[in-house]
């Protein structure tokens, strides 16, 4: 049977396109609670486990962790460090500060607290002034929230500095078995939360303060870092994976069943985790330039929100979701594909220019 080594091609795949599917993904179920404030669609079908904007996320990360650990596997803890510090925090920036400009020209003020707050990555501060507050989404929450696909990349940077910990001490090459073992933990708090309720994650608190990155909520954690470690050990383990229409098969019916009946975080997020791989294997070639040259995934992912919350306050959404989230689409593009332009493909070319110490250039 092909494995997922064999049937894999780090050129000529469809993980672009699934990091696109994605992000457009967000954008749609967010139109349901910026557009007319009703939850994110799916929660009702899946008995409250989840919906379209959560399993999005849920492919992001999966996808992250196999990707990352490629990166890991070279075993250069700076160089890795440096090319996700590229490929997040100056686009995160620019849309930091644009959203703030943007927030000044319209009267607001508290635009560069909001700047500050949120620099590291992490949300410390949801709103600027009285921003958004008249919109759909600002009333149902009582308060000004910007940008509130941000919460994630607290969580997409926690899994980072785990991974790049283990890259430092050389675990990825020498050690691999480790990011399976890691896996089955943070499974296991899966297992036991499906004891308790099998359809509500059990809420452990929170964990911190980290430094930059203050508090992290343990559930998610331990969620999203279960399906990042599932993609890592995909990455690391590709040669013992096999891939076949019929497991493919056979995961979708369980990923369905869990939807619908309980037991998704147990069974459906393994599922989910082999269909979204299996996918970036099996699609067809001439899709395979999808995002390849042209990543807008990452800027559609931070400008939908904002821009979403600025047709809301114009009256967007009174047309209804779908027409919203159409109303939305081109200027969310339009920002996506400046921010890739402009800032993330540019500061990408750098990433092997590492800045280092000159004594330790020197040394070199």
């Amino acid at each position: 049977m092909a494995t997922l080594r064999d049937r894999y091609d780090p050129k000529a795949n469809g993980l672009g396109l699934l990091r696109l599917a994605f992000a457009l993904t967000v954008l749609l179920a967010h139109s349901w609670p910026l557009g007319i404030a009703r939850p994110n669609p799916g929660q009702g079908l899946t008995r409250g486990q989840t919906d379209l904007g959560t399993l999005a996320v849920d492919g992001f990360f999966v996808l992250s962790g196999f990707l990352v650990a490629a990166s890991a596997r070279k075993g250069n803890a700076l160089r890795f460090a440096w090319h996700r510090f590229l490929r997040i925090f100056p686009g995160l920036w620019v849309c930091l500060a644009v959203t703030a400009l943007a927030a000044a020209l319209t009267g607001h003020a508290g635009g560069p607290g909001f700047v500050r707050e949120n620099f590291f990555g992490a949300v410390h501060q949801w709103g600027i002034g009285t921003l958004f507050q008249d919109t759909p989404y600002g009333r149902l929450v009582s308060g000004s929230v910007v940008n509130g696909s941000l919460w994630s990349l607290v969580y997409e940077l926690l899994c980072y500095c785990g991974l790049a910990a283990l890259v430092a001490l050389g675990l990825p090459r020498r050690a691999p078995w480790l990011v399976p073992v890691l896996a089955a933990g943070a499974y296991l708090v899966l297992v036991v939360d499906a004891l308790h309720d099998p359809t509500t994650p059990h809420y452990r608190g929170g964990l911190g303060p980290f430094p930059l990155l203050g508090y992290v909520d343990l559930q998610l954690a331990c969620y999203l870092g279960f399906l990042f470690l599932l993609g890592a050990s995909a990455q690391l383990y590709a040669h013992r994976i096999p891939l076949h229409p019929a497991l493919a098969c056979s995961s979708f019916l369980i990923l369905a069943m869990s939807l619908g009946y309980g037991g998704f975080f147990v069974a459906g997020y393994p599922a989910f985790a082999y269909l979204t791989l299996y996918a970036a294997c099996v699609v067809p070639p001439r899709l395979h330039g999808v995002g390849r040259e042209h990543d807008y995934s990452y800027g559609i992912y931070i400008y939908a929100f904002p821009i979403q919350q600025a047709v809301a306050h114009f009256g967007g959404g009174a047309w209804g979701p779908l027409p919203f989230a159409a109303l939305c689409l081109p200027p969310v593009l339009l920002a996506a594909a400046l921010s890739w332009h402009l800032v993330e493909r540019p500061v990408l070319a750098l990433k092997h220019r590492l800045p280092m110490p000159r004594h330790l250039t020197l040394a070199r």
